[in-house]
């Protein structure tokens, strides 16, 4: 269990700043606003999970190797095309409603109470997504970003979870780019997120 929540908290905590990397280029000034708030949800459940795991988020957060990371692959693409980054919020946020369901049901209080919380929130994420699903799904560049990201989007989960995404998203299953490695671009974004921890350890706190 602790392997599939620090995955999620990872996942969480990359995502939110790959997510905040669109704040001031978006297409629109409503998806600056939309993506930077987006950003901050996530990295806020990032916090919690880790809190689950550890009476120190921060260090968890930030005190290790890029190597020692679980986050998924889908995460850590800096993807700077908007029908990319729009194919992967829509295909993870599939992906990550199937996980938060799971751990709802989860016989630990703690956990199972975190999911509820975390899964009220990830609402508006959702909502987000599928509203640009809906705009998007008919344009070539957007269909041929959900097919190359969705080998990504699978390997978010586990395997017994992947059918129900390949349901609800309605994509066939193919070979998963699986958790456990990593992509080239983690360690910069690694370099920038624990540039501030690594440069006064002590007194850093996000």
């Amino acid at each position: 269990m602790n392997e599939l929540l620090l995955g999620l908290a990872d996942d969480e905590l990359v995502l939110g700043w790959r997510d905040s990397e669109w704040t001031g280029i978006a297409p629109l000034l409503e998806e600056d606003v939309a993506f930077s708030s987006i950003a901050q949800n996530e990295i806020g459940h990032a916090r919690a999970v880790y809190e689950l795991l550890t009476d120190d988020a921060d260090a968890l957060a930030f005190d290790r190797a890029p190597a020692e990371y679980r986050c998924a692959p889908l995460v850590e693409l800096r993807l700077l095309d908007w029908a990319h980054a729009i194919a992967r919020r829509w295909l993870y946020e599939a992906a990550d409603r199937v996980r938060i369901e799971a751990l709802m049901q989860d016989a630990d209080p703690r956990v199972a109470g975190l999911a509820v919380k975390i899964d009220r929130e990830e609402a508006y994420h959702r909502m987000h997504a599928e509203m640009w699903h809906e705009r998007l799904r008919d344009e070539p560049r957007f269909h041929d970003a959900v097919a190359e990201l969705w080998p990504y989007a699978l390997g978010v989960l586990p395997p017994e979870q992947r059918g129900e995404l390949a349901a609800r998203t309605g994509l066939d299953e193919v070979e998963p780019v699986e958790r456990g490695s990593h992509t080239d671009e983690l360690e910069p974004l690694w370099e920038e997120m624990t540039m501030v921890r690594r440069s006064a350890p002590a007194g850093a706190q996000w």
